[in-house]
């Protein structure tokens, strides 16, 4: 166990590091190429626009500094573990049972989210440039597809038990895949909305991730506590210039993949009860942009002056960085009490 231990810190501070080092470059890059951010249009969203009209500019997909870091550690360990068999397999966290799919699942979405990326820099699609939340739902489900397959395929993982805390782990079979879907695509599209301040999604994405890597490391998943590991140190340094006044923004090649992997950790790790606390805010700023669309379809008013949530906060006049921090507190308080329910479920 502290060999594993070390193990984690080591590729944590590994991917910091990492991280921190590619940040200059990658920022440098980003400003000449000049994919900087797009905001709405004032008729689209005429409160946001407003709020961050100053924005407009700021270089953005810097999230590829996240998964970049840990896709190229995954890949790098990988191979030198294959070509010196010893000492670089104490790092080598790649493990079919464990983070395949997950390392897929942050590629692919990582991919797919820079596309969506570019063609908001080019102005290409509705609403100023980029995916549509519709069509954003669709690549969603089709990845989410994929994943469930993976997990429940008798050839593959031969998963369809969940856990209820207290209550002990059920034998669901065919329902698991249709709750693997949800759980990929609600914490998706929950990232994608909660993108919207310097540091907020990058902040709480940490906490979230935190709590999964305590969680795999004590199942006994050390290979997903090392990627676990590695997404949080990555995460470290990626904050340090995004929090506010950021530097350079997350983008969509961020969120969805932070979103879509942050769905998979939580199945692989067999959490499902305790996302809603690791990732008390996504949940929040989900449940209020379906309110504010279903009020406005139905009722024809609106339930927040501006949707998502964090959003609202910023028109009643909180400074940015204000609902930023407020947002991490509440977030590290369900963290804790997600792993306090945890780790009581274990010795109940």
């Amino acid at each position: 166990m502290a060999v594993e231990a070390i193990k984690v810190l080591t590729i944590a501070m590994i991917a910091f590091s990492t991280a921190f080092i590619f940040t200059a470059p990658v920022l440098k890059s980003l400003r000449k190429l000049n994919f900087a951010k797009q905001i709405r249009t004032s008729e689209a969203a005429p409160i946001f626009s407003k709020l961050h009209a100053g924005k407009a500019g700021t270089p953005t997909m810097g999230g590829v500094i996240i998964w970049g870091t840990v896709l190229g550690l995954a890949a790098l360990f990988f191979v030198l573990d294959f070509l010196f068999d010893g000492f670089f397999g104490n790092f080598n966290f790649v493990n079919r049972a464990e983070t395949y799919l997950p390392l897929a699942a942050l590629f692919i979405a990582a991919i797919l989210g820079l596309i969506d990326d570019l063609l908001g820099v080019f102005k290409i699609g509705p609403k100023g440039g980029g995916l549509s939340i519709k069509y954003k739902l669709i690549v969603y489900t089709l990845l989410s597809v994929v994943g469930a397959w993976w997990f429940y395929a008798p050839y593959n993982l031969d998963w369809h038990v969940i856990k209820i805390p207290f209550f002990g782990v059920y034998d669901i079979g065919l329902w698991y895949a249709p709750i693997f879907m949800f759980i990929i695509i609600s914490s998706a599209f929950s990232s994608n909305e909660a993108d919207g301040l310097d540091g907020l999604l990058g902040g709480i994405s940490l906490f979230a991730f935190g709590a999964l890597t305590a969680v795999a490391f004590a199942l006994g998943r050390f290979d997903l506590a090392v990627m676990g590991g590695a997404i949080v140190g990555a995460l470290l340094a990626f904050l340090w210039n995004n929090i506010y006044p950021a530097k350079f923004f997350m983008g969509d090649t961020g969120s969805m993949a932070l979103g879509i992997t942050l769905g998979v950790m939580t199945m692989l790790t067999n959490t499902v009860f305790l996302l809603p606390f690791f990732a008390i805010i996504l949940v929040i700023e989900a449940l209020s942009v379906i309110i504010q669309v279903t009020s406005k379809k139905l009722l024809k008013k609106k339930v927040f002056l501006s949707a998502p949530i964090h959003h609202h906060f910023e028109a009643l006049g909180w400074p940015e960085s204000q609902v930023t921090m407020r947002f991490w507190i509440i977030s590290v308080v369900f963290v804790a009490l997600g792993l306090v329910i945890f780790f009581l479920d274990r010795v109940i």
